[in-house]
């Protein structure tokens, strides 16, 4: 059962010090530090990722409750093939695992599950499970859960380049009408608005190849929480944060 910032007459309860005529429209999350919270109590690296989860699930709750439209999360990168192989299949059991427990419960609650990254290498199971949860959300119109899946924002950046070296060779396109909404509209992220805000966990202060084309103007808080220890409340302090700052994309302040 998910809590709601709404009582029986639809009236809308605004947490403490949250502005919810100003909210992201869309949070992005590198959530990190899931084999440090488990090396600190001195459990295995996949206790972490499990307790992870947990994270994951009380944060979407907060989003669809607060009224946010896109929350993505950064699940599995690229350079996370690297790690040992049965830490990543664990991963991606844990994927699985997720989707299934959670699908039911998230569909009640008007959620919508998006990808973005090359799901062709995951395993198949994965990729059903996936599948699976897309089809049967997509016409819900809630929450956006935005799945970044063996996702690098380099590689989604030059996936968007081919695609439009394609449609210039086939002549539909003239390299002078490339721009910026030409790129955009060719990145895995078509139709979502770009992230207002981005929340790292563990204190860690890079991008780590994640959105990197649509972070260009993106608010960003560090907190030095490990990912597992996350909460709701963590997430409104970020959404607190995020609204004292005064965003310019570049220009002056009007005043």
């Amino acid at each position: 059962m998910w809590l709601s910032f709404r009582n029986k007459d639809k009236k809308v309860f605004s947490p403490k010090g949250i502005d919810l005529e100003r909210l992201p429209r869309h949070i992005a999350i590198i959530m990190d530090g899931n084999g440090r919270w488990a090396k600190k109590r001195g459990l295995p690296r996949t206790m972490g990722h499990r307790a992870g989860v947990e994270a994951i699930r009380e944060v979407v709750k907060t989003c669809s409750n607060l009224g946010v439209e896109v929350l993505t999360v950064y699940a599995f990168s690229t350079e996370n093939w690297r790690r040992p192989k049965d830490e990543v299949g664990i991963l991606m059991r844990l994927l699985t695992e997720y989707l299934r427990a959670e699908l039911n419960e998230l569909h009640g609650n008007n959620v919508k599950i998006m990808t973005m990254g090359d799901l062709t290498l995951l395993p198949l199971e994965a990729q059903k499970e996936l599948s699976r949860a897309t089809k049967q959300t997509e016409h819900n119109t809630g929450l956006i859960l935005n799945l970044a899946l063996n996702y690098g924002g380099r590689a989604e950046v030059t996936r968007a380049l081919r695609i439009l070296g394609e449609e210039i060779q086939q002549g539909k396109l003239a390299p002078e009408e490339i721009n910026e909404e030409r790129i955009s509209s060719s990145l895995f992220t078509v139709g979502l608005p770009d992230p207002d805000l981005l929340i790292r966990t563990s204190g860690e202060m890079r991008l780590s190849n994640f959105m990197l084309w649509q972070l260009a103007y993106t608010e960003i808080v560090i907190t030095e929480q490990l990912w597992p220890d996350f909460t709701p409340e963590t997430l409104l302090d970020a959404i607190k944060t995020y609204q004292l700052r005064e965003r310019r994309f570049g220009g002056i302040n009007k005043e």
